[in-house]
């Protein structure tokens, strides 16, 4: 008895274990059930009070709910598995949600960026967000509201008083993680109704869970015309949510951003850049102009790197080097997509070493200078599979679209007399 009233986490199955352990000749398993149901009933009638769930009434433009969560649907991107997380926003008076796709892990800058998204689609601000302790968002190193700095900013900016569940109790924030369950449940069998959980490209996915969100946010229309008449304006500018680092544009036309390396064009060779470093895209800076924006890659783990190269930034100079291609590090990455590969393999065992290189790289340049990446790979796979590789000549006259006659243009003769007037003077 002492066990069972010193500590509510022994289990009737633990006990029963050590009994039958000690008291072998006494216990059978068969009593098992008998004294699993006589301790439940001691502990309803003399055991410890126990955790209640108190039901909340929420106020319009009142609170905001913001979290996590993992989903794990085997979606994947052009065949490739996509590790994923959702951030899911709610406004639990009228039921209005928001949901974008997080290709990193909790970070401040995936939490700002989704939390600001969400404001902007709401047209308006709470007056409290409500997070689930979020390492992004608090240090997590007391019981005191430990907000991070940049989170406090941030809610600063918008006009929020930022809000956390007690540590280690999930349910407190009990709408959004019921929500939770729903749109996982709405998602996969949206899957399943779409016959496939493979999506060409990351907009298309964030489109199928942005279509999903628009038809449940329909169903609260009303409810939520009434909330936003609640909320907060939005400010006139928008936060800084992303992090900055500058980084050297190397010779091999590369940088090197969170064991990531990416190409860049080669004409900023030699540059130090600022990166604006977002959840999904980083922006890139020289001096106050922005140059450009790469889609933002993720590793796996924390030790292994990665890369993100594309054949347009390097071609112009692969093109007049194209032996370099063999053994370049960069090789099966410069590729742009299977059927490349497939060509590459192709011509790599039908002719020489150097005829191969040059073939592709031709290919390539080809593919980048007029514009013809798909067609062009059709095109040669269907002289392969016919056994006939399309010679370079004939891939040229196919795609280089060049006018036969140079166009007509009609010029008219003016008259001296009209010459004449132009420049003031007189003629009888």
């Amino acid at each position: 008895m002492p066990w069972i009233r010193e500590d509510n986490d022994i289990t009737p199955v633990g006990i029963f274990d050590y009994l039958c352990q000690h008291h072998q000749d006494t216990f059978k398993p068969s009593a098992r059930r008998t004294l699993e149901r006589r301790i439940a009933n001691w502990r309803s009638v003399h055991g410890s009070p126990k955790d209640v769930v108190f039901l909340q009434t929420h106020l319009y433009g009142e609170l905001g709910m913001a979290d996590f969560t993992h989903i794990n649907l085997g979606v994947s991107i052009a065949g490739e598995p996509l590790k994923h997380l959702l951030f899911h926003y709610r406004l639990p008076a009228s039921g209005w949600a928001y949901a974008q796709v997080v290709y990193g892990g909790e970070s401040f800058t995936a939490l700002s960026e989704g939390l600001q998204n969400a404001f902007r689609a709401s047209n308006g601000v709470p007056l409290n967000v409500r997070t689930d302790s979020l390492s992004a968002a608090y240090k997590n190193m007391s019981s005191r509201e430990d907000f991070t700095g940049r989170y406090h900013d941030f809610a600063k900016h918008y006009g929020f008083k930022p809000t956390r569940n007690n540590r280690g109790v999930a349910h407190e924030n009990g709408v959004i993680e019921s929500s939770h369950r729903h749109l996982k449940a709405q998602i996969t069998q949206a899957l399943k109704l779409r016959g496939s959980s493979d999506f060409n490209c990351r907009v298309d996915y964030q489109t199928f869970i942005q279509n999903l969100i628009d038809r449940r946010n329909q169903r609260v229309h009303d409810k939520f015309g009434l909330e936003q008449r609640q909320l907060q304006s939005l400010p006139v500018y928008l936060s800084d949510n992303y992090s900055e680092h500058y980084v050297s544009v190397s010779r091999t036309s590369t940088i090197s951003l969170k064991r990531v390396t990416y190409t860049v064009p080669s004409r900023l060779i030699g540059n130090r850049l600022l990166a604006r470093v977002y959840d999904q895209r980083i922006e890139l800076y020289l001096g106050l102009e922005q140059v450009m924006e790469l889609e933002r890659l993720y590793t796996r783990n924390k030790t292994e790197r990665a890369r993100s190269v594309n054949y347009r930034h390097i071609i112009d100079a692969l093109n007049k080097k194209p032996l370099a291609f063999r053994h370049s590090k960069l090789r099966d990455d410069i590729l742009p997509n299977d059927n490349y590969k497939n060509i590459w393999q192709y011509v790599d065992d039908s002719l020489s070493a150097d005829e191969a290189c040059y073939y592709i790289v031709k290919l390539l340049y080809l593919a980048h200078r007029h514009d013809c990446e798909r067609q062009l790979e059709t095109y040669v796979l269907e002289g392969i599979r016919q056994r006939q590789l399309p010679t370079l000549r004939q891939c040229e006259e196919r795609f280089i679209h060049v006018l036969s006659t140079p166009p007509s243009v009609a010029i008219k003769q003016h008259s001296l007399q009209e010459y004449g007037q132009l420049f003031g003077a007189h003629h009888a």
